[in-house]
């Protein structure tokens, strides 16, 4: 049996919540964003998270249920409510968030088997987000400590972050991905803020001990740099509707791939094409099949 044919296992924490968007609500959190697009590639993957004990979170675990995502490792918090984000979008097509504290995604608790399940997965995917709060920091840390694959996504969303945190998660991962605003703001505060990108990011590597780090750069495209190699690949040009999730399909997409086996500049190409492809669709966990998006894929390649 080829490792491509065998499903990678692959574990999310963090923030499960409601995006309250001028066009509605619907379910998001970069963790699980991840986590359905990992499903639609073909990955066993599952999510780590908290909802509140009131109709909003009886809502995303039957949304998730719908979308054929596990929900066993949902928690119910009796005190906390379920996560919500107030999302504008703006000219440009980016999202501004305001994003409500004390969410019961930031009261997870280190329930029994967890630990085991990360060190049994292939890849064990975390964001800085849902380590603002210091009780799922500390469940998260003590889960990190098991993995064997550390994928930190920094989803840096002011004012829910510190340098210090962010240096401790950092020096955690296996795995970067950034974006080119994130880079230049931990390159500020690490670095030097006149560094050029590949200066940064081997001093990200050297001074965290990050084996490999992914940067994306929205229409130019995104990078990928490990010890003796890198590869760039170009965006795919498509109609903007909103880019929420179209970062964290990228990500689910390239895993997704890097796990089975395919060679890396394969693997960003497959996930720029699908970052673009969520990009041109509304909301974050649009539905699709792998042929929506080996359509769109093969589509794009004719008019190349």
């Amino acid at each position: 049996m080829s490792k491509e044919s065998i499903k990678p296992t692959i574990i999310c924490f963090g923030e499960i919540l409601w995006d309250n968007l001028p066009s509605g609500r619907t379910a998001g959190g970069a963790p699980m964003n991840v986590a359905y697009h990992l499903n639609r590639a073909g990955a066993e993957s599952q999510l780590i998270s908290r909802v509140g004990n009131d109709q909003a979170g009886t809502d995303l675990i039957e949304f998730s249920r719908q979308k054929g995502l596990p929900t066993v490792l949902l928690q119910t918090d009796p005190l906390y409510p379920t996560g919500e984000v107030i999302a504008k979008v703006m000219d440009n097509h980016e999202v501004v968030y305001d994003i409500l504290p004390n969410a019961a995604w930031d009261f997870i608790a280190l329930l029994p088997g967890l630990k085991e399940l990360a060190s049994s997965a292939e890849a064990f995917v975390f964001g800085s987000l849902a380590a603002r709060n210091d009780e799922s920091r500390q469940t998260l840390l003590q889960i990190l400590e098991s993995a064997k694959f550390k994928v930190l996504d920094i989803n840096l969303r002011a004012p829910h972050y510190s340098p210090e945190v962010l240096e401790l998660l950092l020096s955690k991962a296996d795995l970067l991905k950034l974006n080119s605003d994130e880079l230049a703001l931990l390159t500020e505060w690490f670095f030097s803020s006149n560094a050029a990108e590949q200066e940064s990011i081997r001093f990200l590597q050297q001074k965290f001990k990050i084996a490999e780090i992914i940067v994306t750069k929205g229409a130019a495209g995104a990078s990928y740099y490990a010890e003796d190699t890198s590869y760039s690949g170009e965006a795919y040009a498509v109609t903007v509707a909103d880019t929420v999730g179209a970062g964290d399909s990228f990500l689910a997409a390239f895993l997704y791939k890097k796990l089975s086996g395919c060679p890396i500049a394969e693997t960003l190409d497959y996930a720029l094409a699908t970052g673009a492809f969520i990009a041109s669709k509304p909301g974050a966990c649009p539905p699709y099949t792998l042929s929506d998006l080996d359509h769109f894929i093969s589509q794009h390649k004719q008019k190349e």
